[in-house]
């Protein structure tokens, strides 16, 4: 009887190169300082502008304030955001992107770009939150009604 037995292919000549651990280790970093569920949302609506919190949370629909607080105080901690608190009565307090959060745009760009070229869902189809329109007026975007007792 033949012997039949599947002899192990050859490894492709990338994976016979040891990985660059410290390129690696960078990346992870860099994901980790973007990870989070509304990190991404919080940067993208302060690539355009200044923003205060009132602003941020109305724009970004299902975060709650804690954890609005606590996205951006992490973005803060990380160099990507900047808070600028203003000594007025009521206090007011403004966040921007820093020069190395702006650094980023290109690919959030890419990103949106790609999101359309493979077909994921638009905001029409209730996947993505567009930057609401400047109303001037304080409305809330239709998309988001007015809780009751809450101005």
């Amino acid at each position: 009887m033949k012997k039949l037995t599947i002899e192990p292919a050859e490894p492709p000549a990338a994976a016979s190169e040891p990985c660059n651990g410290d390129l690696s280790a960078q990346f992870h970093r860099a994901l980790s300082v973007l990870a989070g569920k509304w990190k991404g949302d919080i940067l993208w609506q302060l690539v355009d502008r200044k923003r205060r919190f009132g602003e941020l949370r109305q724009s970004i629909p299902g975060v709650t304030q804690h954890m609005l607080t606590t996205q951006l105080r992490d973005l803060e901690a990380n160099g990507l955001v900047k808070r600028t608190v203003y000594p007025e009565v009521p206090p007011r307090v403004e966040y921007e992107m820093t020069p190395s959060a702006k650094a980023l745009k290109p690919v959030f760009d890419e990103l949106y770009r790609w999101a359309q070229e493979h077909g994921f869902p638009t905001s029409a189809q209730g996947a993505a939150h567009p930057k609401p329109e400047p109303s001037g007026d304080g409305d809330l975007p239709e998309s988001q009604p007015r809780k009751a007792g809450r101005r």
